[in-house]
């Protein structure tokens, strides 16, 4: 009788742990096919944040070609891509890490529509100025074969041209920027943060002005109607211009896209508030700007 119940009691215990085993399994083999699955969709979330990245990248490249002297900021960005695609391809294909290349992506894709839109606006000026000139100088080819009786409209003509013959700058820009030891620039809009004055713009192509050597005034007004920078001062006839810094450069009667750099004065911070940015060519203000530092 008693061994009837030990075998009753044994066979009892089998069947508990067999279906706790099967049960085990069962619950394993689950997690393993939800983990292959959710490894099977950051792989394929990977893919399609690698897609944006390199469509992004080509967008650069195309603009980068379409220019005749190449916008750093636009090499710069393209840049950025590239090492985030090479980061994304060894990186780990994990939630956290996908968010985090998701995110980059994003605030990369809002910069390459402000610059993508500033590089379409510049190309539409520089192609305005360059249709204005062209028209200029056939009017003053034709005016060449005048006869003497026009003589006066001639001499009135030669003022207009004297006028026009100077270098003008478009898409002139001022800001912040933090100088790393590396040499890297990183843009800020906090002035305690920056430590130079960034301004940059594009000299345009001009048929009437002679290649060579040249030069612009810089003039960069701080919140408390300070010039900043080296303040040094140039005379023209009867007026006396005060500057932040010359910009030598040689021209090659093509656009040019120039950048320079100011410091504070007596290399303390820089003052919160808006910035005035002003570039003459010789006493004649040919484009101004504003920025603003927090």
């Amino acid at each position: 009788m008693g061994d009837l119940k030990n075998n009753t009691g044994l066979k009892v215990a089998l069947g508990i742990a067999l279906v706790l085993f099967l049960a085990t399994g069962f619950y394993a083999m689950n997690l393993y096919r939800e983990s292959k699955s959710t490894e099977k969709e950051l792989t394929v979330e990977k893919e399609l944040v690698m897609k944006d990245l390199n469509a992004m990248a080509k967008q650069y490249d195309e603009a980068i070609g379409e220019n005749e002297i190449t916008n750093r900021d636009l090499i710069e960005a393209r840049e950025r891509i590239q090492g985030l695609i090479d980061s994304l391809r060894i990186s780990e294909t994990n939630v956290k890490s996908l968010w985090r290349y998701k995110a980059r992506y994003k605030s990369l894709q809002k910069e390459m529509d402000i610059l993508l839109a500033q590089n379409d606006s510049l190309k539409i000026e520089n192609s305005y100025l360059a249709t204005s000139l062209d028209s200029t100088r056939i009017k003053l080819e034709e005016r060449t074969i005048f006869t003497d009786s026009l003589l006066v409209q001639n001499t009135a003509l030669a003022e207009v041209v004297e006028n026009a013959s100077i270098l003008n700058t478009v898409d002139l820009k001022g800001f912040g920027v933090i100088e790393r030891t590396s040499g890297k620039l990183i843009p800020t809009e906090r002035a305690r943060r920056a430590d130079k004055i960034r301004v940059c713009f594009t000299v345009a192509k001009n048929t009437l002005v002679e290649a060579g050597d040249q030069e612009l005034f810089v003039q960069v007004i701080d919140p408390k109607n300070n010039i900043i920078g080296s303040n040094d001062q140039v005379v023209f006839g009867d007026k006396t211009l005060d500057y932040s810094v010359v910009s030598k450069f040689n021209y090659e009667n093509k656009n040019l896209n120039i950048c320079e750099f100011i410091a504070s004065n007596q290399n303390s911070k820089f003052e919160s508030g808006r910035y005035i940015i002003n570039v003459f060519n010789k006493k004649n203000l040919i484009s101004t700007s504003e920025f603003s530092l927090k």
